[in-house]
């Protein structure tokens, strides 16, 4: 028995609960009146009790009748429910829409122009969840994460929204206090800021007679997110190696400086947003991928 038939069957049980006989219901759902006859039939077997007492008179539920009967009513209303708001987003896109992504890049680059989807699709609703911590997409519920470095989940899909270079940068109060490095080796005299994730000595690679050299660099400074190694070089307290795009209005601003540029071997971060796998995406999702696509100003 396929499903189409059980739901038909229930569809033909609940017109003749609502017409009070076989006859009618056979001319509202144009069949015959034994084709009716036969749906009851097979669904009473199925599910093993009288759904109707029968006389030549009338007809009428039994108690499991109307239990059946206000149960499948109310299954029904839901199903047509669902498919009529997913008729309805097809024209008009709605629903809850849940993003992550990662503090300097929700504030940065999100924020700034989410105005403008909510304005072009008002009945969708925007969760933003932002967290320097990565989260599972499944665990979080997230429609959509937006994630800097390399992919590390391989049952998700990746759409790339750009690729920002690492730079050196300072602010000028650090400078002035301490001096502009002029050459890579320069740094053993100054504070550079690490991150406490990665191993206590660190390094930073850089562009010296062709190669690529990488130097060890010391600090009194471990930061655990990239935001918080940004403001602690911008509040003077060291140099710091960062993605431009999370450093590009402090140099747009004269908060921070980049240094050593002409030593700076090019490498960088792609950005994607991660999404599920599945074949068929949401309305809501794909239109919020191909906003971010035309929207999203990434610096280089």
């Amino acid at each position: 028995m396929t499903m189409d038939n059980h739901l038909g069957d229930i569809e033909t049980f609940l017109a003749a609960a609502r017409s009070g006989s076989f006859a009618a219901a056979a001319r509202v759902l144009r069949l015959t009146p034994s084709a009716i006859s036969r749906s009851i039939a097979r669904l009473e077997q199925r599910l093993g009790v009288a759904l109707f007492r029968r006389t030549t008179r009338s007809l009428a539920l039994t108690p499991e009748g109307e239990v059946y009967r206000g149960r499948m009513s109310a299954l029904i209303e839901e199903i047509e429910e669902v498919e009529g708001n997913l008729g309805r987003e097809s024209q008009g896109l709605r629903g809850k829409l849940r993003i992550n992504a990662s503090v300097p890049f929700g504030t940065q680059y999100l924020l700034p122009i989410l105005p403008r989807f909510t304005a072009l699709y008002p009945d969708v609703v925007i969760d933003l969840s932002l967290s320097d911590a990565v989260v599972d997409l499944v665990e979080e519920r997230a429609d959509i994460a937006i994630r800097i470095g390399p992919l590390r989940d391989a049952r998700l899909k990746a759409k790339k929204l750009g690729h920002s270079r690492m730079v050196l940068v300072a602010s000028p109060t650090y400078l002035a206090a301490r001096g502009t490095p002029a050459q890579p080796q320069d740094l053993d005299g100054h504070s550079c800021l690490q991150f406490s994730f990665r191993r206590s000595v660190d390094s930073w690679p850089f562009r010296i007679g062709g190669r690529i050299v990488h130097r060890p660099v010391e600090g009194a400074f471990f930061g655990n997110s990239g935001e918080v190694v940004r403001l602690m070089a911008v509040a003077g307290g060291g140099i710091a190696r960062l993605g431009r795009f999370h450093v590009a209005n402090d140099l747009r601003d004269g908060r921070l400086v980049e240094i050593l540029a002409d030593r700076n071997p090019g490498d960088g971060e792609d950005i994607h947003a991660l999404y599920s796998g599945q074949d068929r995406l949401a309305g809501r999702v794909r239109a919020f991928l191909d906003f971010l696509d035309r929207e999203l100003a990434i610096p280089m």
